[in-house]
């Protein structure tokens, strides 16, 4: 192996702690002296791509492939930097990443990235001849045959890189092998626990099983955002989460409007002889001690455990989101209704029917229309 500049050596550890523009900036300076280093444009050419200058990645690419035209690393750079260029495609990734595989078979990244190439070509080619735009639910496994060996020969020569994990299980999914994606995005999680898609798929899957409910979903949700904080995957997740939390809370307040319609007897019932007007005191401080364990035991207890993460999601929602502002809005709505109509020692029940459809109807009429807010 070439013995590498001390200047490259140098900013080869820079790169290590993620330093780019110092490394940059100690290549620049490098190559201005000696422009026939090849591991020089290559190491430049990482700088650029990890600060989002994949043209200037690709122009180092091409010069260290002037020196050598079968230079794997170059290779290699020049296929990541064309996938990061908006006006390249994935065809001309694929032709550069098999001219690499061929220079070293024993590579397992080569393969990664190769299967990644193929399993995008093969997709968009199938799509070209056929015609079909919808591939849900569509058997794509004959088509991604040769970007599954690809990954499988990549899992062989890296079995503990996840990449070679994400490329294969990526490849699974398309397939419609859900089982084997799943275990795939498992061997991912045990490589590295933080990896954000496979902790939001595997969070998401747990949060929608039968029987999950909305406050165990926030709860999972911010278990997966406590690894992997910059998600905005499982940020949308647990935010959808959080808005039927706050939904149930407007229900808790309808049940206390029908409480309260229920306790003054507001609509008459054939056969059945009216309660007495006004409502003996007793009765109406036994409504407020009902309504006071409903939100107890409905609202702040169950508030209250839920995880540090949920609680402060619940009132950056609020400040966030109009809806959630809404469904807030209309519970307190609902509740001073109920309250009026329960504590007021009403002689007449006119006036209190119509606080009863006031506190049940403006809630009920958006009910349907907001639950897609929960999707």
């Amino acid at each position: 192996m070439t013995e590498l500049n001390p200047a490259v050596e140098q900013a080869e550890a820079l790169i290590d702690f993620d330093r780019y523009e110092q490394a940059r900036a100690l290549l620049s300076q490098h190559l201005a002296e000696d422009p026939h280093d090849l591991r020089a444009w290559v190491k430049i050419g990482y700088c650029h791509l990890n600060t989002q200058q994949p043209e200037q990645a690709l122009a180092a690419a091409d010069e260290a492939l002037k020196l050598d035209p079968e230079d794997y690393f170059a290779l290699i750079l020049r296929g990541q930097a064309l996938h990061e260029v908006p006006s390249r495609d994935w065809f001309e990734v694929e032709s550069v990443v098999r001219e690499a595989v061929r220079v070293d078979p024993h590579h397992w990244y080569g393969y990664a990235k190769l299967a990644d190439a193929v399993s995008r070509t093969s997709v968009l080619r199938y799509v070209q001849t056929t015609g079909i735009t919808d591939l849900r639910n569509h058997d794509l496994s004959h088509v991604l045959r040769e970007a599954s060996d690809l990954a499988t020969e990549a899992l062989r020569l890296g079995p503990e890189e996840v990449y070679a994990h994400v490329v294969a299980g990526r490849i699974a999914d398309w397939s419609g092998n859900t089982t084997l994606a799943d275990q795939f995005d498992l061997a991912i999680l045990r490589l590295d626990p933080t990896h954000a898609e496979a902790l939001a798929r595997q969070t998401q899957k747990a949060a929608n099983a039968p029987g999950i409910k909305a406050a165990r979903a926030a709860d999972l949700y911010a278990t997966g955002l406590a690894a992997a904080p910059d998600s905005t995957e499982l940020q949308r997740g647990l935010d959808q989460a959080t808005y039927r939390m706050l939904r149930g809370v407007r229900w808790l307040a309808l049940l206390c409007v029908g409480f309260a319609g229920s306790g003054m007897d507001l609509f008459a019932v054939e056969g059945k002889v009216q309660r007495e007007l006004p409502v003996p005191l007793g009765q109406r401080l036994w409504f407020l001690v009902v309504t006071t364990a409903i939100w107890l035991v409905g609202a702040l207890l169950r508030y209250r455990r839920r995880r540090a993460g949920v609680r402060l999601n619940v009132q950056s929602l609020i400040r966030r989101r109009l809806w959630a502002r809404i469904v807030l809005g209309q519970a307190a709505w609902a509740m001073v209704c109920a309250l009026l109509i329960a504590e007021i020692p009403w002689t007449e029940r006119p006036l209190p029917q119509v606080l009863f459809w006031a506190g049940l109807a403006p809630t009920f009429a958006t009910v349907w229309f907001d639950r897609k807010k929960t999707r």
